[in-house]
């Protein structure tokens, strides 16, 4: 059992110089196409190396107000159309500008049980399967999931 045999190789990415309106029309369409909801999105160069991960926390981050953490205490604030303001500011940003850049992989022969102990210690949903510098598929920790539910019921009958 590895990473090959449950790998995604069907996958939405991202150039580092994509904008995040691009970004987030990617993500609607990798969402709808997959049948699931998409909350992370690898970033890829010219040259189909891994250069980050676009998360949807990268993307929270970026569209939360500053000092929204005072906001409770102030009955004064309007906040109308700051929702707008916020998606037109986030338009002006490049995806390689707030992506995470330190992303942990494995290759395509790493373990299942080992896959499944970087995900469980990161606290990480999906990892990148990079074979030869170059990515090959990506592990959604559900898949690996549903697999191993497979693997159980198939072997106790």
């Amino acid at each position: 059992m590895n990473a090959r045999q449950i790998m995604n190789t069907t996958f939405h990415s991202l150039h580092p110089d994509a904008s995040i309106g691009a970004a987030l029309q990617v993500f609607q369409q990798a969402s709808a196409e997959s049948g699931r909801r998409i909350f992370g999105l690898m970033v890829i160069d010219d040259g189909g190396h891994l250069t980050g991960i676009l998360s949807m926390s990268d993307i929270l981050t970026l569209l939360q107000p500053k000092h929204v953490h005072i906001w409770g205490e102030m009955d004064d604030i309007d906040i109308s159309g700051l929702i707008e303001t916020m998606g037109r500011k986030s338009r002006d940003h490049l995806v390689g500008d707030i992506m995470t850049t330190e992303v942990i992989t494995v290759s395509g022969d790493a373990h299942l049980f080992a896959v499944l102990e970087l995900m469980n210690r990161h606290h990480i949903r999906r990892v990148p399967v990079v074979d030869d510098g170059r990515v090959t598929g990506i592990v959604y920790l559900s898949d690996l999931f549903f697999h191993l539910i497979e693997r159980i019921k198939h072997e106790t009958g």
